[in-house]
């Protein structure tokens, strides 16, 4: 399997790299075990060193990041630089909090003293995609590296200049040789890695097949694993709601990364008498986004991150029109060079239709009208994901009373604003389970042990 580099503006190739042979992730997985039992003694203060100098580097180095990044995968330049600086943040974030989080928790039985003490599990496997290729890693790698686990992370194969990046970042800030490695190997050896006795957890964060594959191999081995998988995210829009601020949060919503979000809102919901209003703003706003090099600033709409993925989401839009879904813009291949799609929405998508089900991973939005708050509730919550969603009112005890019944991970009244290392990611049933980030980020991979000191008569 080779790992390729394919600018998805221009379709050119820029690099390709092999995959390791055998002997070389042996080799890999053994550097790894033997940092772990070094790095494990390091104390919290001596690890925050290395995290802080590669948050630092980060910072210093924006342009080189986010440029590599939307040559990679296309990013539009605006928001690669903010995705470079908040994975630097994540970094200094655990630099500083690590040790408070994981510190010793004291407990209070009826008899004597006990308390539980985290400690780490060793080397984890994570498995990384394509749309975010560094804060992804900074989601794996902050935590869990100040927790004391070493790391050898799989990242798509579409990024590989991204992948080799933030490894070399690491390496830069002083982290010893197998604390960090970027594993370029093939779905066979990935299976090979997750049966090793040596690793102890996996993460994944990708599709949900994917996800399938990966939780099932860890648990045949029985390992711990996290999975953070895809999303259908509702975007509830009451008959109260704010248009001036829903709208730009809309078109945010959809349109960051070019829709190519897990997060992403998916599935507009609007109550009938403010629908028509909202649709028409909305279908105006996206009408606005403007084509081109992702690298230029004035450029709104970049392209799809590979020509694979454009010919997927053309083909479920082929599919929900033929389903009896009403195209009402969009739909089609921009005609330019790259892999761009024309901003596109859909209506009148009936539960039979498979567009009622399925994750549109871009420029797609799905729209639809109910008659009230609790058709809005019941429509949210129609759905095999269960990642995140918003709630639009001007009413905000309405908007949290409505966001509490929607059977998600995380949701959000009158915000889409995710992007915090403090906020705690991840959902519920085809969105996955387990989270990342804040406190919680940090607690997937560690044991939890109980220690009890008394001096109780023995049991008669």
């Amino acid at each position: 399997m080779a790992y390729q580099s394919v600018n998805p503006n221009t379709g050119k190739v820029l690099k390709t790299f092999e995959s390791l042979n055998d002997a070389q992730l042996e080799t890999s997985l053994a550097v790894a075990e033997s940092c772990f039992q070094t790095w494990k003694h390091k104390s919290y203060a001596e690890r925050a060193v290395i995290l802080n100098k590669a948050a630092a580097l980060m910072h210093a180095h924006v342009d080189d990041f986010a440029q590599l990044e939307t040559l990679e995968m296309g990013k539009l330049i605006t928001e690669a630089r903010g995705e470079v600086k908040l994975s630097a943040d994540i970094l200094a974030y655990y630099a500083k909090n690590a040790e408070a989080f994981l510190a010793p928790e004291k407990l209070n039985p009826k008899v004597g003293q006990a308390h539980m003490e985290s400690s780490p599990l060793g080397v984890l496997l994570c498995v990384e995609p394509w749309n975010f290729p560094y804060y992804q890693l900074a989601r794996v790698a902050g935590p869990q590296l100040m927790a004391g686990n070493t790391l050898v992370v799989k990242h798509a194969s579409c990024v590989p200049q991204c992948a080799i990046a933030f490894e070399k970042l690491l390496l830069d800030a002083g982290a010893p040789a197998g604390a960090y490695t970027n594993l370029l190997i093939s779905h066979e050896q990935c299976n090979q890695v997750i049966d090793d006795p040596r690793i102890k957890g996996v993460a994944l964060t990708g599709s949900v097949e994917a996800g399938r594959q990966v939780a099932a191999r860890a648990g045949q081995n029985l390992k711990k694993s996290c999975m953070e998988l895809g999303g259908s995210d509702a975007f509830i829009v009451l008959a109260d709601a704010d248009l001036d601020k829903a709208i730009p949060w809309a078109v945010w919503g959809r349109m960051y990364n070019g829709g190519q979000t897990c997060c992403a809102a998916k599935r507009f919901i609007a109550e009938a008498s403010i629908a028509d209003e909202f649709l028409a703003k909305f279908t105006a706003a996206l009408k606005e986004l403007q084509p081109g090099d992702p690298m230029e600033e004035a450029t709104t709409l970049g392209p799809l991150s590979t020509e694979g993925a454009l010919l997927q989401l053309l083909e479920q839009v082929d599919a929900a029109v033929k389903g009896g879904a009403t195209l009402l813009m969009g739909g089609q291949r921009i005609d330019r060079p790259g892999s761009f799609m024309q901003t596109t929405i859909l209506t009148n998508i009936a539960p039979t239709n498979p567009a009622f089900r399925d994750e549109f991973f871009g420029p797609v939005v799905s729209f639809f009208c109910v008659p009230d708050e609790a058709a809005a509730i019941a429509l949210a919550n129609d759905s095999d994901f269960g990642l995140g969603g918003s709630v639009w009112t001007k009413d905000e005890a309405r908007g949290k009373r409505v966001a509490s019944q929607i059977d998600t991970g995380m949701m959000f009244v009158n915000n889409i604003d995710w992007t915090d290392a403090e906020l705690p990611f991840g959902g519920i049933k085809h969105s996955g389970y387990g989270r990342e980030l804040g406190n919680m980020g940090i607690q997937e991979f560690v044991n939890k042990k109980l220690v009890r000191t008394t001096q109780l008569a023995f049991p008669a």
